[in-house]
């Protein structure tokens, strides 16, 4: 929502929320996404008795709040605290912490490209944020770099500059999976057999968001190391690998197995 281009949350929607005034008998707090002021009352701050409401809430605290009702015409905004789970917070934190990240993002290549923020906003920013998410879409350009935007109409000059600001900006973080690949060919040349085994799977497995490398345990053992941004990329092409090298070596005369470590 890095243009507040909707004025008003509904009811049922997580909002990022900063204390403003603290009150016997309730809280007022300024909704951060909609430039909008709501009211937190003393009942859906928690399901415990509360005697000092500042033991639970004080100024310029920012917290994730659940809009329960809206009156348009009187400009009133109804929240709780009480109603928002665990979960439910973590997860509006990390999406307004994308946001923030996005805005930043934006502002950067308006600077660089010497052109208005909003026209960015439209340019970049609105495309990216229909087809991917805003922040997503930045990590995309990343990963696959300017297409990303040029098959989206984006001129190839201000692809160059948000690729850039997206390269110095956005650090990707990976995670790996690892497992055991044991190998036996008896042919005369069993050796060469298995370096083209193992390195025709990985030509063939390996790709911009999946990492892959190999490395001795102890013959016949080998490990197989798989790095990529998630969890299911990793462990599909850890899969892929392992059985790729199990039907390579298969295929040359000899016999393999592959596991995967826990």
């Amino acid at each position: 929502m890095t243009e507040q281009n909707v004025k008003w949350p509904e009811p049922g929607d997580l909002v990022m929320a900063t204390i403003k005034t603290v009150m016997d008998y309730g809280v007022y707090a300024n909704l951060d996404e909609y430039e909008k002021r709501g009211f937190l009352h003393i009942s859906e701050i928690s399901s415990l008795r509360i005697r000092n409401i500042r033991d639970f809430v004080r100024e310029n605290q920012k917290m994730v709040l659940k809009v329960l009702r809206v009156d348009h015409e009187k400009g009133h905004i109804d929240l709780s605290l009480r109603r928002v789970t665990k979960r439910e917070r973590i997860e509006k934190v990390k999406s307004w912490k994308k946001d923030r990240k996005a805005d930043a993002l934006l502002n950067e290549i308006a600077k660089r490209a010497g052109l208005p923020r909003e026209e960015i906003y439209q340019k970049i920013g609105a495309v990216l944020d229909e087809k991917y998410g805003l922040y997503e879409g930045f990590e995309t350009i990343l990963k696959e770099g300017t297409s990303v935007l040029t098959k989206l109409n984006v001129p190839e000059e201000l692809a160059n500059v948000v690729f850039q600001v997206a390269q110095e900006r956005i650090r990707v973080k990976t995670v790996k999976v690892r497992g055991v690949i044991e190998v036996r060919c008896p042919r005369p040349n069993g050796v060469k057999c298995i370096q083209t085994a193992f390195n025709d799977a990985k030509k063939s497995q390996e790709t911009k968001d999946a990492k892959i490398d190999f490395s001795v345990i102890a013959a016949p053992k080998y490990r197989v190391e798989v790095s990529a941004d998630t969890w299911k990329r990793a462990e599909e092409a850890l899969d892929r690998v392992g059985e790729a090298v199990v039907k390579n070596i298969e295929t040359a005369g000899g016999y393999g197995e592959f596991k995967r470590q826990k």
